[in-house]
This record gives structure tokens, C-alpha cells and sequence, in this order.
């Protein structure tokens, strides 16, 4: 006689249980809980739910303001959220990677500061033409980000240390070493930050006139859809894709299938690295100009839960890291636009960041409702 689950757990079991598309259910169960929750506290504050978050697409240029500045429209605001949003789509890529093969790889932020200040010094102060700067900047990060991603995966492979501890320790040294040549070398004095690079090496154009207006252009934004599909047809369709997944859910169980568990380790690493090293380029060199000593981006860290938000999935990554920058981009609109305090709006898209991190725990919790509902 199977046992008849309350209201709440049959609702729940619909919305992450077991079933088709039981990933998909979850993320977006994880987005209604935030939305809700958001709204809960905008009405505590006395503000209108839905005029916030219309206010938060219209900043973000999916959907038209009442009014714009001169050479301003909702095309400039999305293309300025394309550019924002680049920099996360290569760190979420990176994470969702390593995930697959079991590895947490937080040292996203502190590979994007090393391969954004080595493609600084190599490239971005030089005076090369446009057409060799831009792809150069592009292939430093990849190879510097890479190498960072293979040393973590060699330890972990050679010397079982753990990669969480490995890249905590990386993200101090990368950060601290970093600080100490650009406040030594390579400082503004006014700014105190890293000298801007030079418009030859930079990854975007900004106030690039396009019909009567002044828009943001990533140029690396396509390569980044680009590296979607790759990566999607490199973890499904591939013979390596297959055995980064098996070494991710048991490695022991791979290597007695014959499985050389190292070899996929350390070129996992590579992979999440040199996506890692794009983010940072595309970020450093792109939407940035310049390094601020002794600080880890904190996109690298909210990459983890854009990736737990899209399943570790390369399709997945994207539309969460869309979702996700529409909230950071759009909210400074709204606080502006309804008179909330940007740290509250701020609280917004953290409260979507939590609850992206936990759906894990939702998918579990359904699983075991389901199991008990089964048994006689």
C-alpha cells in the first residue's frame, strides 16, 4: 500500500521530482522561490513587486524605458548587457566544466586576474595594431588561464591534494603577486589601479556609433556563443565528454573500466582554465580596463551558482548567466527609478544567486519524498 504524501509534498514532488526534465523543473523552481521572495521584501519595503521588476528588465533594455538620453535607446542598454554578461558566460562555462568530472574549481576568480594582468602587460600597453592586439589578447588568456587549471588538476591527480584548498591558496598568491607589481610597476596614480590599457587591446568598443547611436560591442561575445555549442557537443557527443562524466559520478569505478582518470583530471582542468582565462580577458580587457590591486572579482565566485542554476549544463550556463546579469544590470535602474536603496537591490539578485545554489538540496529533498511515497 503506498503512502499517501500531504498537499505540500505532492506540490513539491511536481515542481522537483523525479520525471522529465526534472533539471529544468528545479532551476526554475529556484527562480520562482527568489522572485517570491524578492517580492515579499519589496512589499515590506512598500514598493509595487512587479513595477520592480519591470523597472529591472527595462533597465537591462528588454523592455523600452519611457525615455532615454541623447543617442541612448533599449538596443544600447541590451548591448551593454551582452557585454556584461560575457565575462560570466565563460566563468559559469568554466565551473559547469569542471563540475562533470567532480571538481570544484573556486580559483575562477583568481584566473581571471592572472590572465587578465598577464595579457595586460604582454599586450594590453603595447602599440601592435588592432588586428593582432585583440586575437593576441584572446589567445593569452586561454593559455595563461590553462595553465593555472592544469597545475590544480595535477595536484589533485599527483599528490590527492584537494582542489578547494589548492584554489583558495591560488587566489591569495595570484592576488596578492599580482597587487604587488601593478602598485610597484604598473600603477595609476590616480586611480590606484592597474594603468587602462590601450584601445588597440581592448575587447569592446564602447560609444561605437552605430545608426545615430553610441553602442557597447563585445567582440569577443560571439566567440562566447560559440564556445557554448562546443562545449555542449564536446560533453555530449565525445568520447571524452563520456569519460569526464564517468570519472565525475565515480572514479574509481572509471579507472576499473579502463579509464585514465589522470589524463581526464588534468585535461578537465585545462578546459575549466582556459574558459576560466577568457572570462578574465573578457572582463580585464573588455568591460574593464584596468586591475584593482588586491581584489578577486567577485563574478568568478557567483559563476559557481550561475553554473548550479543552469545544471552544469553549457546551454544551461547561458541562459542563467543571462538571468543573472539582467538582475545585476537592471536593478540600478530600478533603485534609481523607485527610490530603493542599491544595496536592497543588490539583495535582489543575491537572494537569486541563494536559492540558484541550493536547488541541489530541492532536487535531493523531492527524491526522497518520492522514495517514501514507494514504499509499502
Amino acid at each position: 500500500m503506498l503512502k499517501k504524501p500531504n498537499l505540500f509534498k505532492r506540490i513539491f514532488m511536481i515542481c522537483c521530482g523525479p520525471g522529465k526534465h526534472q533539471l529544468l523543473r528545479v532551476s526554475l523552481f529556484c527562480i520562482f522561490l527568489s522572485l517570491l521572495a524578492g517580492s515579499v521584501l519589496l512589499l515590506l519595503l512598500g514598493k509595487n513587486p512587479f513595477e520592480a521588476y519591470r523597472s529591472i528588465l527595462q533597465g537591462a533594455g528588454i523592455l523600452p524605458k519611457t525615455r532615454y538620453a541623447g543617442k541612448k535607446s533599449q538596443l544600447t542598454d541590451f548591448m551593454s548587457l551582452l557585454n556584461y554578461t560575457t565575462p560570466m558566460i565563460f566563468a559559469a562555462l568554466s565551473v559547469a566544466v569542471a563540475l562533470k568530472s567532480g571538481i570544484f574549481n573556486i580559483c575562477v576568480s583568481g584566473i581571471m586576474v592572472f590572465s587578465g594582468f598577464i595579457a595586460t602587460i604582454l599586450v594590453g600597453y603595447s602599440s601592435l595594431a588592432p588586428i593582432i592586439a585583440k586575437p593576441l589578447v584572446v589567445l593569452i588568456g586561454v593559455v595563461a588561464g590553462g595553465l593555472i587549471g592544469v597545475l590544480i588538476g595535477y595536484l589533485r591527480h599527483r599528490f590527492n591534494m584537494n582542489e578547494v584548498v589548492v584554489a583558495i591558496m591560488l587566489n591569495y598568491i595570484i592576488s596578492y603577486v599580482v597587487s604587488f607589481f601593478i602598485q610597484t610597476r604598473f600603477v595609476d596614480p590616480i586611480t590606484r589601479q592597474s594603468v587602462e590599457v590601450g584601445q588597440n587591446a581592448r575587447l569592446t568598443l564602447f560609444d561605437y556609433p552605430i545608426m545615430n547611436l553610441k553602442m557597447e560591442i563585445n567582440l569577443v561575445f560571439p566567440l562566447a556563443l560559440i564556445t557554448v555549442f562546443l562545449i555542449r557537443y564536446f560533453i555530449t557527443r565525445t568520447r571524452f565528454g563520456f569519460e569526464l562524466q564517468a570519472v565525475g559520478l565515480n572514479s574509481k569505478a572509471s579507472n576499473y573500466a579502463g579509464i585514465n582518470v589522470g589524463k581526464t583530471v588534468i585535461t578537465t582542468m585545462l578546459i575549466s582554465g582556459s574558459l576560466a582565462g577568457l572570462a578574465g580577458v573578457s572582463y580585464y580587457l573588455g568591460s574593464n580596463a584596468s586591475i584593482q590591486p588586491r581584489v578577486l572579482p567577485s563574478l568568478g565566485f557567483d559563476s559557481i551558482a550561475v553554473a548550479l542554476l543552469g545544471n552544469t549544463s553549457a546551454i544551461g550556463s547561458f541562459f542563467a548567466s543571462l538571468l543573472v546579469m539582467i538582475f545585476d544590470s537592471g536593478t540600478t535602474y530600478m533603485s534609481s527609478r523607485m527610490q530603493v536603496l542599491r544595496e536592497i537591490a543588490a539583495l535582489i539578485t543575491s537572494i537569486l544567486l541563494l536559492f540558484s545554489a541550493i536547488g541541489i538540496f530541492f532536487r535531493a529533498l523531492a527524491n526522497r519524498y518520492a522514495r517514501e511515497v514507494e514504499e509499502v
